[in-house]
């Protein structure tokens, strides 16, 4: 009996034993599970992690793309005002042209500093021994450099060469003839030519001249009447050309020396640059030529 009892107490010690050995033996593959759980969760978490990560470098690349994409730009305009228009020319040169002009009439405009014009009436009126008439137009253009129409000197240019096309072909003009002026601003050309007119027979002469970003145009022309011969074209030519060049003189010393500031250059369409290059202050040639005769006519005694 006692021996049986030892073999029932050795057989309960050894199924606690193994109970204890398969309890121990949960608990380590537990243990073992939780640590690749984590590491399989941290690599998940790390997986989504790069994911926003990239998201967010691609957003910041084009953020940065976009930002580096330069505007439109222009070249800014040399000059950025214009001198009074009938303060153009000194009194010596006005005397040698309109000896007989009190004083000039400045053309309306509302946009001072970016066009502008003044035109001298003389009538040296001698009865009938005879009279000189002479007429003189000086305008002023003046155009700001634009993201939409370009810089103002390539306005300027455009304008130019529309104003010298304008004189070409003036209506009724005979003889017309026409040359570069060397010396008068960054280009400039003459135009002159003969109108026949119900008083008498004019000589019309149109200086075309560019200065960086403005345009100035000087129309002068001349009649003899009662008799009076009519002036010598090339005085006339003479003279419209050293108006054109003192004229141009004024336009650079109004901006300082050697141009002035023009600024940063505008995104907005200024003013002088929505407008059609082929309006003028004072008109077309043709209309300042066909202006003096009508104008002589009322003055004559």
């Amino acid at each position: 009996m006692q021996r049986a009892a030892e073999r029932k107490q050795r057989n309960r010690r050894d199924q606690g034993e193994q109970r204890m050995r398969g309890g121990l033996h949960r608990v380590l593959v537990g243990a073992a599970v939780v640590p690749v759980m984590l590491v399989a969760a941290g690599c998940s978490s790390d997986s989504g992690s790069d994911d926003g990560a990239g998201d967010s470098a691609k957003s910041s690349s084009a953020s940065a793309a976009a930002s580096a994409s330069p505007s439109p730009t222009v070249q800014a305009a040399a000059y950025n005002s214009l001198p009074e228009p009938c303060t153009v020319l000194t009194k010596k040169t006005l005397k040698d042209l309109v000896p007989e002009a009190k004083s000039g009439k400045a053309g309306t405009s509302d946009e001072a500093g970016t066009r502008g014009s003044c035109s001298w009436s003389s009538l040296d009126n001698n009865g009938v021994k005879g009279s000189q008439f002479r007429w003189l137009n000086t305008s002023l253009l003046r155009f700001d450099s634009n993201v939409s129409r370009g810089s103002g000197e390539k306005q300027a240019r455009e304008y130019f060469e529309t104003q010298v096309q304008d004189a070409r072909s003036v209506d009724g003009a005979k003889n017309a003839k026409s040359e570069p002026v060397a010396g008068v601003g960054d280009e400039a050309t003459a135009v002159r030519y003969d109108l026949k007119k119900k008083e008498g027979s004019f000589k019309q002469v149109t200086v075309v001249a560019r200065v960086e970003n403005v345009v100035v145009t000087v129309d002068y022309n001349g009649a003899g009447f009662a008799g009076d011969k009519t002036p010598s074209a090339d005085t006339l030519n003479k003279l419209a050309q050293k108006a054109a060049k003192e004229a141009v003189a004024s336009v650079t010393k109004a901006n300082g020396s050697g141009g002035g500031s023009a600024g940063t250059p505008s995104s907005a369409p200024s003013k002088s640059a929505s407008k059609s290059p082929s309006k003028s202050p004072s008109g077309s040639p043709s209309k300042a030529a066909s202006a003096s005769p009508s104008e002589s006519a009322s003055k004559k005694s």
